[in-house]
Formats: structure tokens, C-alpha cells, sequence
């Protein structure tokens, strides 16, 4: 019996020694740099807005969301801007821009907005000069996928050159994109749709 105690406390003081194997924490989950570290462009928008188009082949005025933006390459060579805008809703639903718009909605907008170098997408992208006589005025629209959207988010990639690199869900590596986040807040309901106000929210960079 004392053979068997004094056993016990010897195993017990073995394992005491051993350093427990460490708990590997999450990894965190990849933000931008806090200082550019690739190139950059130059982006600004207007608030994103609601329009009513009569469009060929339906029987009823249809709406869509759209938002002007203009871009700048104020680096130090041409860059390759690839666009793409989702907008995010609160219920999680991403749509993408400018998927099967008919031309008519795009002529529509640049006639309110009274911006004569507004361009389309299909236009938008490619080989980006240097220099603010070379910047690119454009729009991106959505159909209306909510009339009463409350929080949403719009997402503009391909701003920025720096990208990460993490393990997807099926252990393939997935590469993330330095994208920004303009968050808004529509206070009001879906009786006047597109009549109540836009409130722009805090944006941000992320990696998406």
C-alpha cells in the first residue's frame, strides 16, 4: 500500500513538471496595414441614391440604387483599376453592380446628375494615368433589391494594391483585398421609398 502511495505521488509529481501543451488561439483575422504599403488611388463619391426608370421590356417603372464616384491616380505610375462595388444589406444579402442594367438607366443618371464626363462601367476600368487631368468619373448601380434597406454597406475594391493571403474553409489559400467599407443608415420606412434621407457612417478599410 505505501509502494503504491509513494508511486502515485511520484507520477503526480512527473506530470507537475511537464509543460502543459499550449492552446493555439484564433488567428486574427487579417486587417489593412496602418501605413500604405502598396499603391493606392485616389477615391471619392457622392451618397448613394434612389431612381425610378421606365426600362424597355417591362410594363412598370423599375428602381435602382446608384452611386457617382471619381478616381485618381496620384501615384507614381499607371495602374490597372479592375473595380468591383457590392452593396451588403442587413439581412446579409451582396449584390454586385451593374450586372444586366439596362442602358437606358445609366443614360437616365447622367442626365440628372448633369456630369458630363460620367462614364459607365464597361468604361471605367482598365489602364488608370497619372495625374488629376487623367481621373475617371463613373457610377455604380444596383436594381433596388429592398425598398427599405435601413443599414447597408457599400464595398469598393480594387483601390489599392495590398493583399493577404489566408487558409479557406477547405484548407485552399485564399487571397483577401484591401477593400473600402462605406456604411450608411436610412432612417424612415418603405412608404416614400428614396425620399428619406442617406446618413453616411463611419467608413473604413478591410480585407475582403
Amino acid at each position: 500500500m505505501r509502494r503504491i502511495l509513494t508511486l502515485t505521488l511520484i507520477a503526480m509529481l512527473v506530470a507537475s513538471l511537464v509543460p502543459a501543451t499550449p492552446v493555439r488561439a484564433a488567428e486574427p483575422y487579417p486587417k489593412p496595414s496602418p501605413y500604405p504599403k502598396s499603391w493606392e488611388l485616389k477615391f471619392t463619391h457622392g451618397k448613394p441614391k434612389r431612381i425610378v426608370v421606365a426600362v424597355p421590356g417591362s410594363p412598370v417603372p423599375k428602381a435602382f440604387w446608384y452611386m457617382t464616384y471619381s478616381v485618381t491616380n496620384d501615384t507614381d505610375r499607371e495602374q490597372l483599376f479592375l473595380p468591383v462595388f457590392e452593396l451588403a444589406t442587413e439581412d446579409g444579402k451582396v449584390t454586385r453592380s451593374d450586372q444586366n442594367i439596362p442602358r437606358v438607366v445609366f443614360d437616365t443618371i447622367k442626365k440628372q446628375e448633369g456630369n458630363q464626363f460620367l462614364e459607365p462601367f464597361t468604361q471605367v476600368g482598365g489602364q488608370l494615368r497619372i495625374g488629376q487631368d487623367q481621373a475617371k468619373d463613373g457610377v455604380a448601380i444596383w436594381p433596388e433589391v429592398n425598398p427599405e434597406l435601413g443599414n447597408f454597406s457599400i464595398f469598393v475594391q480594387g483601390l489599392s494594391g495590398e493583399t493577404a493571403t489566408v487558409e479557406g474553409p477547405d484548407k485552399k489559400p485564399v487571397i483577401l483585398r484591401k477593400t473600402l467599407q462605406l456604411n450608411y443608415l436610412i432612417r424612415g420606412d418603405a412608404i416614400y421609398p428614396g425620399e428619406d434621407e442617406v446618413n453616411e457612417n463611419p467608413q473604413e478599410w478591410v480585407m475582403r
